[in-house]
């Protein structure tokens, strides 16, 4: 019989200080408690929600992109992305292979780092 963790929510991912535990497209479990302090929370985001502002510049490597397929299809995604939530939107800058991969496996959901920037972070991270 399967287990199952009690999960918590929220009403939507604008704010990600309410999950306390999720559970990603590849069966893996993620908890996290949050801390009220607003430092970084990991949850899981669905893909087409995270603005990859800088995929138009940067091309992945397709045999690094292949070994995550396999890996993520056999153990799951180990470590997740990074993502920077300014006024509710999502952005990502790193994790492209990881990224990548997910989309080509068809995984609608992605486990993210989200940490909370204002829009001067943005425009840094867009420099």
């Amino acid at each position: 019989m399967a287990n199952f963790l009690p999960l918590q929510l929220p009403n939507t991912l604008r704010n990600p200080r309410l999950v306390s535990a999720s559970i990603s497209s590849n069966g893996s479990v993620n908890q996290s408690s949050p801390s009220g302090k607003g430092g970084p929370v990991i949850i899981e985001l669905p893909l087409n929600q995270i603005r990859r502002p800088l995929m138009r510049t940067r091309s992945n490597d397709p045999h690094k992109v292949q070994e995550l397929m396999d890996s993520i299809a056999q153990i799951g995604l180990q470590v997740p992305i990074d993502v920077l939530e300014v006024d509710g939107a999502y952005y990502g800058f790193s994790g492209c292979h990881r990224f990548e991969a997910h989309q080509r496996l068809g995984l609608p959901t992605i486990r993210c780092k989200i940490r909370r920037g204002t829009k001067e972070t943005l425009r840094h991270h867009l420099r």
